[in-house]
């Protein structure tokens, strides 16, 4: 005998389907408009905060970085500089306190060479569109800008070789630092090893019983 299909069940509630699919659109069409705008607001937060740490550590950096602003800078630093001064806050808090000593030396001159560069760039084009005009004595401007450019040349020359003796002396204080680090972990094996020379482990002790036991059992049977 064949199966009917009965669907006047859901004929006759079809006002509740239509209803339910309603329902269903409309809280999708809400959570994805609610979640749209709590997405751009979350956006516009994290701009704005990002523009105004900026504009902070710009104020910070205006009167040269100190060791204590450091942490203010982290995310200038390399990976390999947080990683470095991390284990050394931790191993040797005083070589901590030279590493961020000199990091905020590198970061001053890496800002320094940064801002002399975009500076020589705007005096460039302030000398050629001096030369390119026409029908004015522009000598003494020429002059002056040159002069401007040859002080941020050698803002910029002092900022290099100031760069490169802060790189050299990170360098040492991680080599200091890696070799107190080094001594101790060393220390430490082997003052671990002499107690294990000096004390056998207790499963060697215990097997070195069960034989005498096992002799003195031979013995006493024959």
């Amino acid at each position: 005998m064949p199966y009917k299909w009965d669907f006047s069940l859901v004929i006759d509630y079809a006002h509740f389907w239509v209803k339910g699919l309603g329902v269903t659109i409309a809280y999708s069409v809400g959570t994805i408009l609610g979640g749209l705008i709590i997405g751009v607001i979350c956006g516009l937060l994290l701009l704005y905060r990002r523009s105004w740490y900026g504009r902070l550590r710009d104020k910070l950096a205006s009167d040269g970085i100190t060791a204590s602003e450091v942490s203010w800078f982290t995310p200038e630093l390399t990976s390999e500089e947080r990683q470095v001064l991390k284990e050394i806050k931790t191993s040797n808090p005083l070589l901590a306190d030279a590493y961020s000593e000199t990091l905020a030396s590198r970061l001053t001159a890496t800002r320094i060479i940064a801002r002399s560069r975009t500076e020589l760039l705007r005096v460039e084009r302030r000398i050629n569109r001096a030369r390119a005009i026409v029908g004015a004595d522009t000598t003494n401007l020429v002059d002056e800008l040159t002069s401007d450019r040859e002080q941020l040349q050698g803002l910029q020359s002092e900022a290099s070789v100031r760069l490169a003796e802060a790189k050299a002396r990170l360098q040492v204080i991680e080599a200091a630092a890696s070799r107190s680090l080094g001594q101790t972990e060393t220390d430490l094996m082997l003052r671990r090893l002499s107690a294990s020379q000096e004390h056998l482990p207790l499963s060697l002790e215990m097997a070195k019983l069960e034989q005498q036991a096992a002799k003195e059992i031979d013995v006493k049977s024959d």
